[in-house]
């Protein structure tokens, strides 16, 4: 391990709520970091990564875009890259062509960084993905768990218009496709959270952070009636740094604490904030509640060497984050 925190590794969307926490873990254990971002001129964006114990030292930031050559110059002399960057609709954003706007640069962003990883000799690239590129097949039995052997049926996504999981999803069949053809000349390690919430470094509130804070504020009456796996950003950060530490790390990870009923998680927002507007009326009062996906995350568990953080715990330390910094 002692061998490894002298090398150098590149983050990509290191200023993002997920690549912050990595680059925090990564300077934490000694390790120098190039993050790569689109301004690193723009303070209001980065100041926190600068602020970070190390940081002085050991980080750099660079200029990068996922769609042009600028990734070259950014993972040259990285042993190891770790691609976070996205495109990510904003809160109450309208898609209005998703081929060109999350698509495209998806697929095309995820192989750009693995060719300029290739080409500058990166030994191992770790990708995150999402549980949305797992989980959304209608043939799949409800009985049936969700594991890392899951994907999403395309047709069906198109079909329902889940452009970001779509999205999602093509980028990593691309890049698992890239990975094969080159043989044993780069190893590609991906990591697939379900929703991440949890304490936030960076200055600007991230989309997935907004699912929480919309049930506290009273801008909404009610919550839908849907399930989905919930994941710690801290446990999604430490799983992208053990995923090149370990050398017997492989192929996806699949990251979620559990998978809950909307219900159950305004339930313990209201249990935990009694004081603040938390909806009680489900939208949908025809249907019957929906039934969560039974979940697998033993191998994730295997990968951290501990148990996966606590919804619960997990709910107040992002709502006391959101208090810290002003969101709420």
């Amino acid at each position: 391990m002692a061998q490894l925190r002298g090398m150098m590794v590149c983050v990509t969307g290191a200023s993002g709520f997920i690549g912050s926490w990595i680059v925090k873990y990564l300077l934490d254990k000694g390790y120098t970091v190039r993050g790569a971002v689109r301004d690193p001129e723009d303070l209001h964006k980065v100041e926190h990564l600068k602020n970070l114990k190390g940081a002085n030292q050991r980080l750099e930031l660079v200029k990068a875009d996922l769609l042009d050559n600028s990734l070259v110059a950014a993972t040259a002399g990285c042993q190891v890259v770790i691609h976070t960057a996205c495109r990510c609709p904003e809160a109450n954003f309208r898609i209005t062509n998703p081929q060109t706007e999350l698509i495209e640069p998806s697929v095309k962003g995820t192989l750009n960084v693995l060719k300029a990883s290739f080409s500058s000799g990166v030994s191992t690239v770790v990708m995150t993905s999402s549980v949305g590129a797992m989980y959304l097949d209608p043939t799949r039995p409800l009985e049936q768990t969700v594991d890392e052997s899951c994907w999403s049926d395309v047709e069906y996504l198109v079909q329902i218009k889940e452009w970001y999981c779509l999205a999602k999803t093509l980028a990593e069949k691309s890049a698992w496709e890239f990975a094969a053809a080159q043989g044993n000349g780069i190893k590609l390690i991906v990591i697939n959270p379900g929703v991440v919430m949890g304490p936030v470094l960076q200055a600007k509130l991230n989309a997935s952070s907004t699912h929480i804070l919309k049930y506290l504020t009273g801008c909404v009456k009610s919550y839908a009636n849907r399930c989905q796996a919930y994941v710690d950003v801290r446990d999604v950060a430490l799983a992208h740094v053990a995923a090149f530490e370990d050398p017997k790390a492989f192929g996806r990870y699949f990251l979620a604490e559990r998978s809950i009923h909307r219900a159950r998680l305004v339930e313990m927002l209201a249990e935990l904030y009694p004081q603040l507007p938390v909806p009680k009326i489900c939208s949908d009062t025809k249907n019957p509640e929906a039934v969560p996906h039974k979940i697998c995350n033993a191998k994730a568990r295997q990968l951290l060497e501990s148990e996966l953080i606590n919804i619960g715990k997990c709910l107040f330390d992002s709502v006391e984050s959101f208090k810290e910094k002003g969101f709420l």
